[in-house]
């Protein structure tokens, strides 16, 4: 059944290590820690995480540790995605990092949904994340391609406006392409070429904005999948985002 189709999110799991200061420390010096805590993290991870809190049914490709210590865990390839069954996604979402195999994994989706009618394909969405080059690659590809402030400012924009704005032409025809900015807000652009915006919604106070933009993605994500508008996701994911800034972790964002 449709309605059971589940939202893939592919990428990394990690062990983040979180420790609280009174003060952000100065270089060379020494600081007392208040508290520590240890949480699930990675992009695709939290985007997964925020999507189930949300109430979306999802699912996650990536390596996993036997152990919380690990390190060197192998990406996804294409070889491994070539074993996922596509009927029973209704979106898969990428976390930039091998480029060049998640572009042979966007295209066997590509592929796949070439015969089916619009309400049977599967949506796919990327997240250019770090500013490497190497990474440009996936901005043609994905049905919505997320860039981070980092990546906007390395193609030589200074707002999300110009980003998307400007590289509109460097994504596939009928991709919505969207940047957020911080306590900026968000913009982005889609298919109609039409320009929207959404304001920040910054919490009374700030405790941790780790996972935030994962956070934006994962709800902008769940809001499409859902046949809201551009304008109406972009808002919602700024919401959410913003309250997660407000909370340790992610328990309470709903």
């Amino acid at each position: 059944m449709e309605g059971q189709k589940r939202i893939l999110c592919v990428g990394l799991v990690c062990l983040d290590i979180i420790s609280l200061v009174d003060r952000y420390p100065e270089e060379d010096s020494d600081s007392r820690c208040l508290s520590q805590r240890w949480q699930r993290g990675g992009n695709a991870s939290n985007t997964c995480t925020v999507l189930a809190l949300l109430g979306a049914p999802t699912a996650f490709m990536g390596a996993l540790a036997p152990g919380h210590p690990a390190s060197n865990l192998p990406d996804v390839t294409a070889a491994d995605f070539e074993r996922v069954d596509l009927s029973q996604y209704k979106w898969i979402h990428w976390e930039g990092r091998n480029a060049s195999e998640q572009v042979k994994m966007l295209q066997r989706v590509e592929d796949y949904n070439r015969n089916l009618p619009p309400s049977e394909r599967v949506q796919t969405s990327v997240e250019v994340e770090k500013p490497r080059p190497e990474l440009y690659q996936l901005l043609s590809h994905g049905d919505v391609v997320f860039i981070s402030k980092d990546v906007a400012k390395d193609l030589g924009f200074s707002t999300a406006r110009e980003a998307v704005l400007g590289l509109r032409s460097r994504v596939k025809e009928g991709s919505t392409l969207i940047c957020a900015w911080a306590e900026k807000g968000a913009d982005a652009v889609g298919p109609d070429g039409v320009l929207v915006h959404s304001d920040a919604f910054p919490p009374e106070k700030v405790v941790d904005t780790l996972g935030a933009g994962d956070t934006f993605n994962a709800a902008v994500i769940l809001a499409l999948s859902r046949g809201k508008p551009l304008g109406e996701a972009l808002t919602f994911g700024c919401q959410v985002a913003g309250r997660k800034c407000g909370l340790h972790g992610y328990d309470g964002i709903v």
